[in-house]
């Protein structure tokens, strides 16, 4: 059936929105979807072919261009034209809406603090048996990497802000935090810690917050 496999990227796209990494790229099944369009688009061309406008030579020597394909004639050629121009357009859609799903989940990780090489290598064991070393489609690598370079720029003219940061204002000022991933020394406000797993601090917030964020540490309370 038409579209069917289309329909598996929209289960994907779906399926995406309620995961925080992206799963590996469906090369494949873009493949077909995209082999299917061409085909649909070689079949409709052939049967539009015999009724391409033809040029004749009238009594008084002008030219003369013969109608083309007219549906009240042909009914039957017209509802496979139809069918095959509305299959062509939902691939088209499935596609579009798969990438899109993709590409807002790439430009929420960056806005979140995810580094560009721990987004390209998210969820690596889940392709270690197929040989890959990333998720993201060539596409895609080079659509984050430009993606992040312009969030860093347009970031850079307000270094007093953080644009990334949380909208909502926080209710404490100090918070309690348990340290989920060796994240070494930082720099704060009120000196510099150490930040080892399993360990728990009282800080400020706003010194924390980008890495809790990154998952290195974790909200107590």
């Amino acid at each position: 059936m038409y579209a069917e496999t289309a329909n598996k990227l929209v289960l994907d796209a779906k399926r995406i929105q309620n995961l925080q990494h992206l799963p590996p790229y469906a090369a494949t099944t873009v493949r077909a979807v995209t082999k299917e369009v061409r085909d649909l688009d070689r079949e409709v061309n052939s049967l539009l072919a015999p009724y391409q406008s033809q040029r004749t030579q009238g009594s008084d020597g002008t030219q003369i261009k013969s109608s083309g394909f007219n549906p009240a004639e042909d009914p039957a050629t017209a509802c496979a034209l139809l069918v095959n121009h509305l299959a062509m357009r939902r691939n088209k859609r499935c596609l579009l809406a798969y990438h899109r799903t993709r590409t807002d989940k790439l430009e929420e990780m960056c806005w979140s603090g995810a580094d560009v090489a721990e987004i390209q290598s998210a969820a690596t064991s889940t392709r270690a048996q197929s040989g890959d070393s990333s998720n993201l489609s060539a596409d895609e690598e080079a659509y984050i990497n430009s993606y992040s370079n312009l969030l860093a720029a347009y970031k850079g003219q307000w270094t007093d802000i953080d644009l990334t940061g949380s909208l909502e204002p926080p209710r404490d000022i100090f918070i309690d935090v348990r340290v989920l991933r060796d994240a070494g020394e930082i720099q704060t406000e009120y000196g510099s810690i150490t930040l080892t797993k399993n360990s728990q601090f009282y800080v400020r917030q706003a010194d924390v917050e980008r890495l809790i964020q990154q998952g290195y540490l974790q909200k107590l309370g």
